[in-house]
């Protein structure tokens, strides 16, 4: 596919979202539900754990930003790569990395996905393809500029995906990234989440342009710009994206336009956002809501399906926690092993 050819598409999409979403079969529909569920309950348990005291370090809550993580990860098996921001929780949970293990990592737990050692931050699970939340702003681009130069070495038709904030596009390293990206023709789509804040400067005092993703034109890829609250267009365009990619078509830079609904880190009291401003978006944009209201109304899931799936999802969140809180800290003798990789 073409670079023009996939814009038209994009450009078109908003008039085939109709169609679109009423393809997607059932078990599909529900995958979605409960994936981007499991996040917003993740995230509001931790939320509240958090101010008890017991979890150690900082944690940044993805709560609100869920379609995007479940609309391109969807497209995902275990052997596509996908890297981080610091707030990585949501990615993880879309990518399929198991929720105890998640749950005992931020709560430093010898069982945890990085046996304590990485916490909320740096939590990873190179099993599940998920390259590690980061610290650093705008290092997950150059991670996945190799993942990707392996995938197509070995010809396996793998993809990596790259997620930075808008502050995170505006950093060397994700514009090296594209770049390169472009100069080897990797299967990468890097994915530019713009919640409106990098930590509490708005957007619109730190990015140069209107459109983060107007800027893949001068590293010569495709740039799309979707509606992050909505599953089903985030889940149309990364299709398109990941397709291409698989197929040899290159790099694409996609910005999907959202909301955060807690701050930065916990304990941000958010005072540089407007009044209201976080409960207008719950009440009009929601991702849940958005999502609930387009299946119910075309009879394509029913409110008691949905509900059945909440009340899973509660208590295997609480069962996380409880999980988590029972389990074993790291002791001096953990200190120094996994230090150095060992080959064989």
């Amino acid at each position: 596919m073409t670079t023009s050819h996939f814009i038209q598409i994009i450009s078109q999409s908003s008039i085939r979202f109709r169609e679109y979403y009423m393809s997607l079969s059932e078990s599909k529909l529900l995958q979605a539900y409960r994936k981007m569920r499991q996040i917003r309950v993740f995230e509001d348990r931790v939320h509240d754990e958090f101010a008890t005291g017991e979890i150690p370090g900082f944690v940044h809550l993805y709560a609100g930003e869920e379609a995007s993580a479940v609309g391109f990860c969807m497209h995902l098996n275990d052997e596509d790569r996908i890297a981080s921001t610091h707030r990585g929780h949501g990615h993880c949970i879309a990518k399929g990395v198991e929720i105890n293990g998640m749950m005992s990592e931020i709560y430093g737990r010898r069982n945890g996905t990085c046996a304590g050692k990485g916490g909320s931050m740096h939590i990873a699970d190179l099993g599940k393809g998920m390259m590690g939340a980061n610290g650093i702003v705008g290092a997950g681009p150059p991670l996945i500029c190799g993942a990707g130069l392996a995938a197509k070495f070995r010809k396996n038709g793998g993809v990596a995906i790259a997620f930075v904030g808008d502050g995170g596009s505006n950093q060397g390293t994700t514009l090296e990234s594209l770049n390169l990206a472009t100069v080897w023709n990797l299967p990468c789509i890097f994915v530019a989440e713009n919640n409106g804040y990098a930590e509490s400067t708005g957007s619109k005092w730190s990015v140069s342009c209107e459109n983060i993703a107007d800027r893949a034109a001068a590293f010569g890829m495709p740039g799309v710009v979707v509606d992050g609250h909505d599953f089903f267009a985030v889940y149309e365009v990364a299709g398109e994206a990941i397709k291409r990619a698989r197929e040899g078509g290159g790099p694409t830079l996609i910005e999907c336009k959202l909301n955060r609904y807690y701050g930065h880190f916990e304990g941000d009291a958010q005072t540089y956002r407007g009044v209201d401003e976080v409960k207008k978006v719950k009440e009009s944009k929601d991702c849940l809501m958005l999502f609930t209201k387009r299946v119910t109304e075309q009879g394509l899931l029913t409110q008691v399906q949905l509900d059945a799936i909440d009340k899973e999802v509660d208590a295997e969140i609480e069962a996380s926690v409880v999980h988590a809180k029972s389990s074993a800290k790291p002791t001096a003798t953990d200190l120094m092993t996994d230090v150095y990789v060992s080959y064989p």
